[in-house]
């Protein structure tokens, strides 16, 4: 992928790749997020259209709490779907998080029955460094999910 920024319509920021591109939509700061996790999100689009097929965010730090969502969230529309346009949309994030955010390490994580986000995550070469246990404390326990497939990834472009 190139460094390539163009400023799309309405004077947002579209980050070029291969087969996706991502287009900033919003930030939320420290202070205004409903978290305390500041975090930048994006639509994903097909490389060089107007077709939105996701959207993704990076939240630009983690805490204990945070640490069972990981860095990176991703949605792929269902009729988009089996195309790798998660993974591409990752790669453009982690260039985004190392060139933008000056991040060296990113986790992201997944539910151990998701085989889709899973095979994303091992494409990406990370590093599985565990199946949590979710605290029974947690919102996500409170959701229904009891465990997390915990990659890490260190950012070297």
């Amino acid at each position: 992928m190139n460094k390539v920024f163009n400023i799309f319509k309405n004077n947002r920021i579209r980050h070029i790749g291969e087969n996706v591109d991502l287009v900033e939509r919003y930030r939320v700061s420290e202070n205004t997020s409903f978290d305390g996790i500041p975090t930048v999100y994006y639509d994903i689009y097909l490389h060089d259209t107007d077709y939105k097929i996701g959207k993704c965010d990076i939240r630009l730090k983690l805490d204990e709490r945070m640490y069972y969502y990981g860095h990176v969230g991703y949605s792929i529309y269902p009729q988009y779907q089996g195309h790798h346009y998660a993974y591409y949309a990752c790669l453009i994030l982690f260039k985004i998080a190392k060139e933008d955010f000056n991040m060296d390490e990113l986790i992201i994580t997944c539910n151990p029955d998701n085989v889709a986000s899973y095979k994303t995550l091992k494409k990406l070469n990370g590093e599985l460094i565990e199946v949590a246990q979710i605290p029974e404390e947690h919102e996500l326990y409170r959701q229904g999910e009891k465990y997390k497939c915990v990659f890490k990834y260190r950012i070297e472009l």
